[in-house]
């Protein structure tokens, strides 16, 4: 049996009106952003030279020690720095597209995208282990981080030498660290098991224990915050609602599905940005495509080389996704047909993370 609050303190505030002609808005932009990727791919099939000005970055990074940066339609590498002394357990880049941050043994390295160095702007101090998750505050104000020195750590980002600002200790190493979109609670996965709800207003943690003896891989909220999934090394995914009041500080947390995702241990769980669909990545060697509407299989991503999946990121009309893989190979795959429509060579080692940005047409 798992135990689950059924109550966690936040700042969420949620809005229902307009919600009908959001989904109207909503699938006019995702046709749009369609057509633009499946523009851009026919132009990169004929062997068009990449764009210097598009607007979509594929960063990906992994044992190897190196961050690669890519044209994603074209396929070329367009940028390798080096990750010194460590791994890169994970990538995000910043709202405003600018930089990108990479988690590592000790350290988080802040990069610049546009800019041809391949040193680092920021090295982060006062870490210890494998620093294993990272992510911005959708302004860039502030970043957070978790890591298997069993804290998650916030540093303002306008300080000139950003230093951890705030912490949360627990009791296991963290794997995964999910900011909820309403910026203001923390959802935080750790090796025991557990999900800590931090709300950054009040400071209260509330645990959330989905299934014993288990440990927490992965964890996301879709974009409407209004579902969070997690997977655990037993390869199991768990789904709840999210519902709360945008004149209460409380929000609730509603079992929906539990079921079996993978054979093996799951490594990323993340939804689509339309919410339609949750992606889930595995130790099986493929990551597998569910729709949200009743957790049905869509579409199972699967190639002869690929061997574990450690990551993905679908395109911003949720039409393609990227994984990452353990035969130092990255791909795009178109969603629908389950067809690998780009590949990604460079890595020496296996891609254990990646980072994606595309851009929504108006």
């Amino acid at each position: 049996m798992g135990l689950c609050i059924s109550g966690v303190s936040s700042v969420i505030g949620v809005q229902t009106e307009g919600i009908n002609c959001l989904g109207h808005v909503m699938s006019d932009q995702r046709r749009m952003r369609g057509e633009y990727v499946r523009r851009r791919v026919e132009e990169a099939s004929m062997n068009n030279p990449p764009n210097s000005a598009d607007p979509v970055i594929l960063v990906t990074g992994g044992y190897d020690h190196g961050i690669r940066f890519w044209h994603a339609y074209s396929g070329v590498c367009s940028r390798t720095v080096q990750f010194t002394d460590s791994q890169v357990n994970d990538l995000e880049i910043t709202p405003d597209r600018q930089f990108v941050a990479g988690a590592g043994f000790q350290h988080i390295r802040m990069f610049d995208i546009n800019s041809k160095s391949s040193s680092p702007l920021i090295d982060y101090e006062g870490l210890s282990k494998n620093v294993t998750a990272v992510g911005f505050q959708e302004d860039g104000k502030w970043m957070y981080s978790g890591g298997e020195d069993m804290t998650t750590r916030i540093w303002d980002q306008r300080s000139r030498n950003p230093q951890s600002q705030r912490m949360f200790a627990g009791n296991a190493p963290v794997n995964c660290v999910c900011l909820h979109p309403n910026q203001g609670e923390l959802f935080i996965g750790d090796q025991n098991g557990v999900i800590h709800v931090w709300d950054l207003k009040s400071n209260h943690k509330e645990p959330c224990i989905p299934e014993l003896d288990a440990s927490i891989q992965s964890i996301c909220i879709d974009p409407m915050g209004t579902m969070m999934a997690c997977v655990n090394n037993k390869g199991r995914c768990y789904v709840w609602s999210l519902s709360g009041s945008h004149k209460s500080e409380c929000s609730f947390l509603h079992k929906r599905a539990e079921f079996q995702a993978h054979k093996r241990y799951a490594l990323k769980c993340m939804f689509s940005p339309d919410s339609t669909l949750l992606a889930t990545t595995s130790a099986d060697c493929t990551a597998v495509i569910w729709k949200t509407a009743d957790f049905s299989k869509l579409t199972e991503l699967k190639d002869n080389t690929q061997r574990w999946v450690w990551d993905c990121a679908f395109s911003g009309d949720s039409q393609y996704i990227i994984t990452a893989s353990s035969d130092n190979v990255a791909r795009l795959w178109s969603v629908e047909s389950g067809e690998v429509r780009r590949e990604y060579k460079g890595h020496q080692k296996a891609i254990i993370s990646l980072a994606f940005r595309d851009e929504v047409l108006s």
